[in-house]
């Protein structure tokens, strides 16, 4: 059985598809970009701002399906820029502890709505 998973703490979906789907025990988690919740515009600043902001939005969906950061077993990070690895680097030291996730962190050359980074997972609760 699939159970649809949707937040007001995150961005709403900008095309055809959910911001999570559960099946078991297991949440599959859609990408999100660095858009503010509340506007659904990209946040302001630098690429550490847009990190933060794509990494709270899938803790805020992690959230409402009942797990956390720390329930993913999988992250995928997308960068138009791979020199950004460092920055995404702090950014999950500054949010998960080990044992870390699996993850995979792919150069692409563009991103919706002009996003530098997005950050999708597998999310797995006890």
């Amino acid at each position: 059985m699939r159970t649809v998973i949707h937040t007001d703490a995150a961005p709403k979906a900008i095309g055809t598809y959910s911001q999570a789907i559960r099946v078991g025990d297991t949440v599959y988690l859609s990408g999100q970009i660095p858009l503010d919740p509340a506007t659904g515009e990209l946040v302001a600043g630098d690429i550490e701002a847009e990190i933060a902001r794509a990494f709270d939005n899938l803790a805020a969906v992690c959230e409402e399906a009942g797990g956390s950061l720390r329930h993913l077993a999988k992250v995928n990070v997308y960068l138009t820029d791979l020199a950004h690895f460092g920055q995404v680097n702090a950014a999950m030291t500054a949010r998960f502890s080990q044992p870390y996730p699996a993850r995979a962190a792919v150069g692409v050359s563009q991103l919706p709505r002009g996003a530098r980074v997005e950050v999708d997972g597998v999310m797995v609760l006890d």
